[in-house]
């Protein structure tokens, strides 16, 4: 079931209360335009929820991909996505970053106190997914991940004193409502609206994000 931390303004997308996963991918594909791609998924082994990888200490467990070739698996067709998650409808929805969005990922404790600075700061924020592994992805335009060393730097930050990753090419993150195991289910803390359909430049959200990763060290 996908919760929403921060209310919005409504939108189309995040109504996947009851959706299987098959719409949910179909519809990040058809509205938001964003790629999409099928990952693993979790199994019932001995009352236990286990990854389909069958790696019993998996750090993801049904959320990563599933094959070696997923950056040309991935599709922005709603036609393909369907087709790919008709065949494994419990698969996880993976989103690529570098095409249509870039993410900065943070701790959910500096992600929060960012985002209340955002809120007095009234900057746009971009949609911002909360997965159980404690983390915030903030999604920003594409070109963030070549940008923020020196942002960072900029700032008067070592970009290795920072908990803050920026994932571009190559790289992907986890979209709602999928779940990790038994940890439990990604969700919106920044929901995709009409209002954030273009996406801020990394540039205008690194300033909160640094400081409260500085403050949560």
């Amino acid at each position: 079931m996908e919760e929403t931390i921060v209310s919005t303004e409504a939108a189309q997308i995040p109504k996947q209360r009851g959706e299987s996963l098959l719409e949910t991918a179909v519809r990040y594909a058809e509205e938001r335009h964003w790629d999409v791609f099928p990952g693993t998924w979790l199994e019932a082994v001995e009352g236990e929820q286990r990854c389909s990888c069958e790696d019993i200490a998996c750090a993801a467990p049904g959320a990563h991909p599933a094959r070696a070739d997923w950056a040309s698996q991935a599709t922005g067709s709603a036609t393909v996505a369907r087709r790919m998650w008709q065949k494994q409808p419990t698969a996880s929805i993976l989103l690529p970053t570098g095409r249509t969005f870039d993410a900065v990922s943070v701790p959910e404790t500096a992600g929060f106190l960012a985002l209340a600075r955002m809120e007095r700061m009234e900057l746009t924020l971009g949609p911002v997914t909360l997965t159980p592994d404690r983390r915030m992805q903030f999604f920003v335009l594409p070109g963030a991940s070549a940008k923020v060393p020196d942002l960072v730097r900029k700032l008067g930050w070592s970009p290795s004193s920072l908990d803050l990753v920026a994932l571009g090419e190559g790289a992907y993150v986890a979209g709602p409502p999928t779940r990790f195991g038994s940890w439990g289910a990604v969700q919106w803390a920044c929901r995709p609206t009409a209002a954030n359909r273009w996406l801020p430049d990394v540039e205008e959200l690194i300033s909160p994000l640094a400081y409260a990763c500085g403050r949560d060290r």
